[in-house]
């Protein structure tokens, strides 16, 4: 202190734009907490028990015909198939619809780079630069700035539905709703204690279980662990690919036994082989995507060679979308699949500005998906990037990078509710590189209120799902929308 008793400042230093002014230690976290805290005279915690459908909502099968436009029209059918199978899958297929009924929910202001799908099964293992093992979200072709509650709104329904799937009891499947909102409640709280660095780089690993009491979940953990060890490009190339001789009938033999090329072997519906055309301009779209990427990344790949494209079908909700696999060789012949995936603008971009977030100008969609993705996880592919084949944006990543991951509806009822806190954990930490975690963390607080008031929500959110799901299906059986079953 200073004679006069003011605090001491080094007048050398000057504030730099990017970084945070010079406070006394402790006082910034005080100062944030108690905003969030704050925040909830405007906005209180039990409010988010509301669910209230604006009048003009679109019923379920407008609302898949139009999340249908601008994909391949003859995979819409099969989109359909997949929505229609049950109300989980349903609500994988339908973030859009969801986002438009978020809309009428308190909103607390307080953005973040959120996943906008992050329902329970978009979480799952993969593999880091070195092979080793992280579990984290996985999927963000929706991520956009937003509201933090719309992820943590959309994890509580899914694990209701996922619940009801797999013959857990109501109570069971409420338990599982509340019990990820008090670890993302929880986590969010532990790192708004930890240094920046510690909390920043905190890697979802086995401490994860021990943190949310998650132990019941470790066999389930460990065999799909195993399985994710074997999910490689090699293995996938191995099943979908073979090997063309110079006669190029297949056989392997050949003259002289040269060998000239290995390719994709098609695998109706899923997997087709494209015109050349078609593969040329995908093949020379990389061009494009290698300048995404750190220079430190581009001899690995200059190592490797381009033999072959196809098209292959992805996902739920993304059935549709253009979507890529690229097989590369290196001098031994191993393969590394790339995949490229066509990137779509995020369907709840519309709905986050009605809700008071500015949203950037428009750009590359690809780009928006691998920074998001970036932003949110602690340990990402090494290899994405994005590009642009015949107009359209994509990202593109590696396939099959030892990924794996837990089928929430297949649980036992047991599991449910570990499986909810280690997702909700995961969430928070992922929010919390975008979002200062001592702010939500004031907000969020110690006892069980918000996660009561996200529980009945997601009670009510998931008995509407369901509702929209009959729709879908009453609409299949009579004609009205085309659906393709068992694929």
């Amino acid at each position: 202190m200073g004679e006069d008793g003011s605090a001491v400042t080094d007048e050398r230093i000057p504030v730099v734009p990017g970084f945070a002014r010079r406070v006394p230690p402790g006082s910034a976290r005080s100062t944030r907490k108690e905003a969030g805290k704050a925040l909830r005279k405007q906005v209180p915690r039990s409010s988010h028990d509301s669910l209230t459908l604006s009048a003009g909502r679109p019923d379920a099968v407008r609302a898949v015909e139009e999340s249908n436009r601008g994909r391949v029209p003859e995979l819409a059918p099969l989109r359909v198939g997949r929505m229609a199978a049950t109300p989980f899958a349903f609500l994988r297929g339908a973030a859009g619809l969801m986002a438009h009924d978020l809309v009428r929910t308190p909103v607390t202001g307080a953005g973040a780079q959120i996943c906008g799908d992050a329902h329970a099964a978009n979480f799952g293992l993969y593999g880091d630069a070195r092979g080793r093992l992280v579990i984290d979200l996985n999927d963000f072709d929706e991520t956009v700035v937003g509201p933090w509650e719309w992820d943590v709104k959309r994890l509580a329904t899914s694990l209701v539905l996922a619940g009801r799937e797999a013959g857990a009891d109501e109570d069971t499947c409420r338990s599982g709703a509340r019990d990820a909102v008090g670890a993302y409640r929880r986590t969010m709280r532990l790192l708004s204690k930890l240094p920046v660095l510690d909390a920043w780089n905190a890697i979802a690993d086995e401490e994860l279980v021990s943190h949310t009491d998650a132990r019941d979940l470790m066999g389930t953990l460990e065999r799909v662990s195993e399985k994710a060890r074997k999910n490689t490009s090699a293995r996938f190339a191995a099943r979908s690919t073979e090997i063309v001789d110079a006669d190029g009938d297949g056989d392997g033999g050949g003259r002289g036994g040269r060998v000239a090329q290995r390719r994709f072997v098609d695998a109706p519906p899923v997997l087709r082989r494209v015109p050349d055309e078609e593969a040329a301009a995908v093949a020379a779209a990389l061009g494009e995507y290698v300048d995404t990427l750190s220079e430190d990344r581009l001899p690995l790949l200059a190592r490797y060679a381009i033999h072959d494209v196809a098209f292959r079908v992805v996902g739920t909700g993304s059935v549709g979308t253009r979507s890529y696999v690229v097989l590369l060789l290196d001098h031994l012949g191993e393969p590394l699949v790339l995949q490229v995936k066509e990137a779509r603008a995020s369907a709840l971009l519309p709905y986050v500005e009605a809700a008071g977030f500015e949203t950037p100008a428009a750009g590359h969609e690809g780009r928006r998906v691998v920074c998001g993705q970036k932003r949110m996880q602690v340990v990402s592919d090494n290899l994405l990037g994005w590009t642009t084949v015949d107009g359209r944006p994509y990202q593109v990543r590696q396939f099959r990078n030892r990924k794996g991951s837990v089928d929430p509806a297949a649980l036992p009822a047991d599991q449910i509710d570990d499986y909810a806190r280690m997702t909700g954990a995961l969430l928070a930490r992922a929010h919390a590189h975008s979002v200062d975690p001592r702010f939500v963390a004031g907000y969020c607080g110690k006892n069980d209120e918000l996660d009561e008031a996200v529980a009945a929500f997601a009670v009510a959110y998931a008995d509407r799902t369901e509702a929209d799901h009959a729709e879908l299906v009453e609409a299949v059986r009579s004609g009205r929308i085309a659906a393709e079953q068992g694929v």
